[in-house]
């Protein structure tokens, strides 16, 4: 009566845990899906660095730059002027052209092309993030696709020990309690593989968004999360990130630009020469038309852009303090990364090599052992549990180690494979 009970209460479970749609063998579902696209990693970073919404918005900003450019060089205006009156003489038509001495021109288009270098540094800056976000993205893929194909592969294994109990109950081996057990256990299997598929899709949408394709694109990853990236030194790292790290970069650009403010505004304190030339008409008896000149100048006695001067020598100051702790602080970000990464690829290693093995040799043994009535469905049950949590957990670490790569390049500044 008491297994009769256990029985009806875990028929019950099963029949809660499976819904309607995973009674579909994983092995047939997705069928009619559209082809899958084929998508290497370099091929994602590629169409991410052509095709990305944000990385195309901010290329913008460089036609507004060399629009700035264009400004520079203009050249003031000459201005015209006519009066008539009653005095003599009655009419007279003027103009008066402004001169920019000093070389203020010249040095007006100089800040306006460091503040386009500016611009691009900003968007490599941006180009950086985005090849990043790809490389995440694309490896979230991949991970979710074999997480995917490990959960098919834990369901043919729960279907494998359901036949052995099954074969044992018959044989009059085990009650039909282990059958139950072994039954509940497919079922599980089967409700995390359907999750698993659903989140793979999750993350081939992401990464459609991320390279503006549909977001109804079925990927087919064809890098391996297994690939290594390349061994690469730590004091070769420093030395690239000294001369790449977008922070230093945005910093000796902003420098050059402070520079040129400064030189423009050193030519500023030189007056424009304003040059008038005109005629003067009808002013009898003298004459009826004579011509008439002039120039004018600003006298800098006062103000010579003293102060302006001043806070450009103080912000010159300020950048090569912020210059000076950025280098030591990009030093540091560099160290930690390359620690990470280190780490991350000795602890794949170690999954590698030993501890995905003897989970899998402790599985095998487990299965035979009860296939030979010498355990208890217990023990292969959670045999099973470890080695996909162990082979869950070397996936993640896997994952782990492409993401802190993806984090060390950005870092240094420039492409590290």
């Amino acid at each position: 009566m008491d297994e009769l009970k256990i029985r009806q209460i875990l028929s019950l479970s099963l029949l809660l845990a499976v819904p309607a749609w995973s009674q579909q063998n994983p092995s047939q579902a997705g069928g009619g899906q559209p082809q899958p696209r084929k998508l290497t990693l370099q091929a994602a970073l590629e169409l991410a660095g052509r095709q990305n919404l944000d990385l195309a918005a901010a290329r913008l900003r460089q036609s507004i730059a060399q629009a700035g450019i264009r400004i520079a060089r203009q050249i003031p205006n000459p201005l015209a002027t006519f009066s008539a009156s009653r005095d003599l003489p009655h009419e007279s038509l003027l103009f008066d052209q402004p001169l920019e001495l000093g070389g203020k021109r010249s040095r007006r288009i100089e800040l306006a092309r460091q503040q386009a270098g500016l611009t691009d540094i900003e968007i490599d800056a941006l180009a950086r993030q985005v090849r990043r976000r790809a490389r995440e993205a694309y490896y979230a893929a991949v991970l979710a696709r074999r997480q995917t194909a490990q959960r098919v592969q834990a369901f043919e294994l729960a279907k494998r020990v359901r036949e052995i109990a099954k074969e044992r109950f018959d044989a009059g081996d085990v009650p039909q309690l282990e059958v139950i057990q072994a039954e509940l256990e497919v079922s599980r299997a089967e409700t995390e593989y359907e999750v698993a598929r659903q989140r793979e899709r999750v993350a081939y949408s992401q990464l459609s968004v991320l390279l503006n394709e549909p977001a109804e694109t079925l990927w087919e990853p064809e890098t391996s999360l297994e690939e290594m990236p390349p061994q690469v030194s730590l004091a070769e790292l420093v030395q690239r990130a000294q001369v790449s790290n977008p922070d230093l970069q945005h910093l000796g650009q902003e420098q050059k630009v402070e520079l040129s403010r400064k030189a423009l505004l050193g030519v500023q304190r030189i007056p424009n020469l304003d040059v008038q030339f005109g005629s003067d008409f009808n002013a009898p008896p003298d004459f009826r038309a004579g011509p008439r000149g002039g120039f004018s100048i600003g006298l800098p006695i006062f103000s010579r852009n003293q102060g302006e001067l001043a806070q450009s020598s103080a912000t010159l100051r300020l950048l090569d303090a912020e210059t000076a702790a950025t280098r030591r602080a990009v030093a540091g970000r560099v160290e930690a990364a390359y620690f990470e990464w280190s780490t991350r690829r000795t602890q794949v290693e170690l999954y590698r090599s030993t501890l995905v093995p003897a989970a899998r040799r402790l599985q095998n043994l487990a299965e035979e052992s009860y296939r030979a009535g010498k355990a208890n469905i217990l023990t292969v049950l959670d045999a099973q549990r470890n080695v996909q949590q162990v082979e869950r957990d070397y996936l993640d670490s896997l994952s782990a180690l492409q993401a802190a790569f993806a984090g060390m390049e950005e870092t240094v500044g420039v492409s590290l494979d």
